[in-house]
Parts: structure tokens; sequence; C-alpha cells
């Protein structure tokens, strides 16, 4: 009868950690999802940006085409080539910023100074989404995770490659 007790008590406690460790998991994966879904609207609220500063008078024509074409394909980009399409776009933003800082009339010193903010919230978005990625991935490696299959039909959160450069 106590050996019984005691074996119930342990399959009742199994199960609880099961149960327990899935739905961190889940929410670790939630967060990934969320972390991402911040950093893709920071992105494409910088696209935009580059275009008005495309669109300006401050852009020479060369450099306005170059900066329209990276942020028609940032915004545009399948998530396969979005890596590329980012670091297209941080890079035409990188090169034009001197251009622009220098022949900047009062109306784009607003749209300058809205990029400067937003680039600083996406490097905070990319640390929060690279971290949150590492974590799910870290509690994933884990055996109990493998051996009994609690991440499911999850694909594994990645990280892309434009969340390295340096914005």
């Amino acid at each position: 009868m106590k050996t019984g007790l005691v074996f119930g008590l342990i399959i009742l406690f199994s199960l609880w950690y099961l149960t327990f460790s899935a739905t961190r998991l889940d929410r670790l994966h939630h967060r990934v999802e969320t972390s991402w879904a911040n950093l893709d609207s920071l992105l494409q609220r910088r696209a935009a940006i580059a275009l008005e500063l495309a669109r300006s008078q401050a852009a020479d024509p060369a450099s306005s085409l170059l900066l329209t074409h990276a942020a028609y394909l940032a915004r545009e980009a399948q998530i396969e080539d979005r890596s590329d399409a980012e670091s297209g776009l941080s890079g035409a933003l990188g090169l034009l910023q001197n251009d622009l800082t220098m022949n900047v009339v009062p109306a784009e010193q607003s749209l300058l100074r809205e990029l400067s903010n937003l680039t600083e919230k996406i490097r905070v978005g990319i640390a929060i989404h690279v971290e949150a990625v590492n974590r799910t991935r870290d509690v994933r490696k884990k055996l109990i995770f493998k051996f009994f299959r609690l991440a499911g039909n999850a694909p594994l959160p990645v990280i892309y490659e434009f969340e390295n450069d340096v914005l």
C-alpha cells in the first residue's frame, strides 16, 4: 500500500513537471514571436523613414535612388531574403547619413532625429530578440525536452544575419 502511494506520487509529480516544462517552453516560443513582431514593426518603420529621406530635397538623385531601392527591398522581402535586404538598407543608410546631415533643411532634421531614435530602439529590439531565441534554444537542448518532444512541431527559432550587423 505504501509503495503504491509513493509510486503514484512520483507519477503525479512527473506529469506535473512535464506539463510545467511544456508550458514554460510555450511561453518562451511566444516571447520569441512577440519580440520578432516588435522588431519587424521597428524595421518596417525604419524603411518608411528611409523612403521619406530618399524623397527629401537633401538627397541627391543617385543617393535617393539607392536609398529607395534598399528601402523597398527591405519592406517587401520575404522571410528568407529579409536578412540581406535589411543589411542592404543598413548599409545604404550608413553611406548616405553623412550626405544627409550636411545638406539638411529643418524639415528633414526631424526625420533624421526619428531615424536615430529608431535605430536605438532597433538595437534594443535585436538584443531582446536574440536573448529570447538563445534562451529558447538552450531550453530545447535539454534532454527532457528532446526525449518527451515537448516542443511539438514548433520550429527552432533563428537569429537572422542582419541582427549581427552594426546599425
